[in-house]
């Protein structure tokens, strides 16, 4: 038997993917709750032959953000990469801004090509991350409050639908034009905007301190001051950008602030 051929046997389980930390709360919030086991998708996609079989049936989990209105590169990538075996039950978190379009209907298109589907999809409100659009905003600090605490209420429901096992659970924040955010202005920023080429320092105000680069989960900065590979890998998950303890860097022109998930 090669290497290729074994399957990783686990119990529940959920990858998630999280730049500025707020996917990663909930995530965890559900970990913690159900006894399910965390996997960073940036850290599986270093590994090969992404094989999972989960064992008696358990429960398979996916928390990602809405990035453009559309799932993150990155985890489409690695739902394309990994094969799933023996899931009894499946289900699919985002967070967003405001609302997350068809972002969902994406998902699960790349899951149905895994011969799976979700029995329970849902999205999460939380504060504001993305800077690459001049018509969005951070939130103020009380917004971000007002939201942080939203999501604490919504989870535990979340967190009791997902303990039940309860299929035909879709709970999402479409918006008012969903397939206009997601397939034209999602379009417009998933194909022209998810590269590193816009991303630029300010070698006066950097401390050399490396942070960047070691929290980009697709291993695009190297160097101090950083500089990127233009490779072609960036998620535009910003990470370095709102990381920056300086505030070094910066996406395109815009002088935008920086988010980064606190409980409140």
């Amino acid at each position: 038997m090669t290497f290729f051929n074994i399957f990783y046997y686990l119990c529940s389980m959920i990858f998630y993917f999280s730049g500025t930390g707020n996917t990663r709360w909930l995530a965890k919030q559900l970990a913690e709750a159900t006894g399910e086991t965390l996997y960073f998708i940036p850290d599986e996609m270093k590994k090969s032959g992404l094989q999972y079989t989960l064992e008696d049936s358990e429960r398979l989990g996916f928390c990602f953000p809405t990035h453009g209105w559309q799932p993150p590169r990155i985890v489409r990538e690695f739902i394309r990469r990994a094969t799933f075996k023996d899931v009894g039950y499946c289900y699919a978190l985002t967070t967003c801004g405001d609302n997350m379009g068809f972002a969902m209907r994406i998902f699960d298109k790349e899951l149905r090509g895994k011969g799976l589907h979700t029995d329970a999809r849902f999205a999460v409100v939380m504060p504001e991350s993305n800077v690459c659009f001049s018509f969005l905003h951070l939130d103020s600090p009380e917004k971000e409050r007002q939201k942080i605490e939203a999501a604490k209420v919504r989870m535990s429901h979340i967190i009791d639908v997902i303990s039940r096992r309860q299929e035909g659970v879709e709970e999402l924040v479409t918006g008012a034009i969903p397939r206009t955010y997601t397939y034209v202005i999602g379009g417009y920023y998933n194909k022209h905007l998810i590269k590193d080429d816009k991303l630029w320092v300010d070698e006066d105000a950097c401390i050399s301190c490396g942070l960047c680069s070691k929290l980009c989960p697709v291993d695009d900065i190297e160097g101090t001051p950083p500089h990127w590979k233009h490779n072609g890998r960036c998620t535009n998950c910003l990470a370095c950008y709102h990381h920056c303890p300086k505030h070094a860097i910066h996406w395109g022109k815009m002088k935008r602030g920086q988010y980064l998930f606190r409980e409140k």
